[in-house]
C-alpha cells in the first residue's frame, strides 16, 4: 500500500541537513506502518522502540538527555548496536514521553548521524508538554488518510494514473472508458473513504459489513480519546460537536449553527471542544473570508465557518448512509450528496496544498465552497455533486471579483472556455498544476 508520503521521507533520509523526523497524524492514518515499511526497505535494520506498549522505554529519558548514553541503552534494551546510517530508530507514540520529544532537540544538535524517526497522535503531540520543544530541531510531517489518488494505487491502477500523469497539462476530456472507470472508483471512496485499514479490509474481502465494521471501530476509537485527553467537563461537549457535523454539513448552506447542538448554546460555550477536535486532526475546520484577497486569512471571519470530517467513508458511516445508497443514488443519497462531496473535495484540497481553504458568501445571494490561494492568485472552487453543474452563485462571484480562473468541480468531464474550467471531483489531486498552466 503506497502512501505519497514517502517520497518525501526518501529526500529526508538523504537530505545533508536531516534533522529527527516528526510524523504526526490522526488515530489509524498509518503512521506505525509507513515508518516501518521505509525502514524494511530502506535500512539494515529496525530499532523500534513503543512508548505505549513498553513503560521501561521512558525511563531511559529519565536520567538525562544525552543522546550518547540513550543510544547505549536504546541499544541494549534492542538486543545489538544501533548503527549510525544503517539502523532506523523509531520513536513510536512520542507523545507519550514529553522528555523523548525534547531530546530530539538534543539529537539532532550531537548525533546528526543517527537517523530518527518518530510518530505519535497530533493531539498527543499538542498536550505533551514538553519541557523545550524542539522547534526548528526536527523534520515535522502530517500523515492524512489516503487521498484519492492513493486509493486507486491501493487498487493497482498504475497503468491508469502513470496515463493521467503523463497527461500534459492541457484542459482536454479524458477518454469517456477512463472516465466512467473512475466514477466507478469515486462511489467505492466515498464509501470505504481513505482510512488505511478500512482500504485494507475492502481490498481482502471486497465485504461492505466488514468495512463497515472496521470504520465503526475507528470512530470507537476516536470517541475514546475524548475521554483519555480531554478534560472530563469537555468530553460532552466534545462527543455534541463531532456527532453533529453530518447534520451540520447535510444543511443547505452548511454553515455551523451552534443552535442544532442545544437550544441557546454559543461559541463561548463550544468553542475549546471544537478547538480540540481541530488540534485532534478530528475536523477541518474552514472560515467564510469576507473578502477574496491575498493573503486570504488576513480577510477571515471566525464567527462563521463549517466543519466537516478529515475522512469522507467516515462521514458516510456517521451519517447511516448506507453503500448501497451511493451505489443506486437513491433519495437518500441525493439528500445527503452534496455534502459528501464537498467533504471529499477538501479533503483533496488538504491533501495536495497542505493548507486549509476557505469559502466565501454574499448574504443569501451566493456562496463559492472554497476560495483556494495559489501562491498569489485566489482561486474559487464550487463543487457540484451532480450532473447539473449550473451555478448562479459563481457567475456572481466572478461578475464582482474577475478571478484569473474559475473553477466548477463535479462528475463532468475537462473543459475549459472563458476563464471557467471544468475539473472532473476524480482528478483533484491534479487540479494544481492544470490550474498553474491556465492562471500563469
Amino acid at each position: 500500500m503506497k502512501r505519497l508520503l514517502t517520497d518525501k521521507i526518501l529526500n529526508w533520509k538523504s537530505s545533508a541537513n536531516r534533522k529527527p523526523l516528526l510524523l504526526r497524524g490522526i488515530r489509524q492514518s498509518g503512521k506505525t506502518w509507513l515508518l516501518t515499511e521505509f525502514g524494511r526497505l530502506n535500512y539494515e535494520d529496525i530499532a523500534y522502540f513503543n512508548f505505549e506498549k513498553n513503560d521501561s522505554i521512558s525511563k531511559i529519558f529519565d536520567k538525562d538527555l544525552d543522546p550518547k548514553r540513550i543510544l547505549t541503552e536504546l541499544g541494549v534494551l534492542y538486543g545489538q548496536a544501533i548503527r549510525p546510517g544503517e539502523t532506523l530508530i523509531i520513536f513510536d507514540e512520542i507523545q507519550l514521553c514529553s522528555r523523548a520529544i525534547t531530546s530530539l532537540k538534543y539529537f539532532y544538535e550531537s548525533s546528526p548521524e543517527h537517523h530518527i524517526a518518530s510518530a505519535g497522535s497530533l493531539l498527543g503531540i499538542a498536550l505533551a508538554s514538553p519541557t523545550s520543544y524542539p522547534v526548528g530541531k526536527v523534520d515535522m510531517m502530517t500523515l492524512r488518510p489516503m487521498n484519492f489518488y492513493e486509493y486507486l494505487l491501493s487498487n493497482r491502477e498504475n497503468m491508469l494514473l502513470e496515463y493521467l500523469s503523463e497527461k500534459k497539462n492541457q484542459p482536454e476530456p479524458i477518454p469517456a472508458a477512463f472516465a466512467e472507470k473512475l466514477l466507478d472508483y469515486l462511489k467505492q471512496y466515498y464509501i470505504v473513504g481513505g482510512m488505511p485499514e478500512a482500504v485494507s479490509v475492502w481490498l481482502t474481502t471486497n465485504s461492505i459489513s466488514e468495512t463497515e465494521n472496521t470504520q465503526q471501530n475507528i470512530l470507537n476509537l476516536f470517541e475514546l480519546d475524548f475521554a483519555k485527553y480531554a478534560p472530563a467537563h469537555e468530553t460532552p461537549k466534545l462527543s455534541m460537536v463531532w456527532n453533529s457535523i453530518p447534520a451540520q454539513l447535510a444543511k443547505e448552506n452548511g454553515k455551523f449553527v451552534y443552535g442544532l447542538l442545544r437550544k441557546g448554546a454559543g461559541a463561548r460555550e463550544f468553542e475549546n471542544a471544537m478547538a480540540w477536535l481541530q488540534n485532534a486532526g478530528m475536523a477541518y475546520k474552514v472560515f467564510k473570508v469576507q473578502k477574496p484577497s491575498v493573503p486570504l486569512k488576513a480577510y477571515e471571519d471566525k464567527s462563521y465557518f463549517k466543519l466537516y470530517f478529515p475522512d469522507v467513508g467516515l462521514l458516510r458511516k456517521m451519517a447511516v448512509l448506507s453503500a448501497k445508497s451511493i451505489l443506486e443514488e437513491d433519495r437518500l443519497y441525493q439528500e445527503f450528496k452534496g455534502a459528501m462531496a464537498e467533504n471529499y473535495c477538501l479533503q483533496e484540497l488538504v491533501a495536495a496544498l497542505d493548507i486549509m481553504p476557505h469559502y466565501w458568501s454574499s448574504g443569501n445571494l451566493a456562496e463559492i465552497d472554497f476560495i483556494t490561494q495559489f501562491a498569489d492568485k485566489v482561486i474559487p472552487i464550487e463543487v457540484k455533486a451532480a450532473e447539473n453543474v449550473k451555478s448562479k452563485s459563481l457567475s456572481v462571484y466572478r461578475k464582482k471579483y474577475s478571478p484569473p480562473l474559475a473553477v466548477k468541480a463535479s462528475r463532468r468531464n475537462i473543459s475549459y472556455r472563458n476563464g471557467l474550467l471544468h475539473w472532473p471531483l476524480y482528478l483533484l489531486w491534479k487540479l494544481q498544476e492544470m490550474i498553474e498552466t491556465l492562471a500563469a
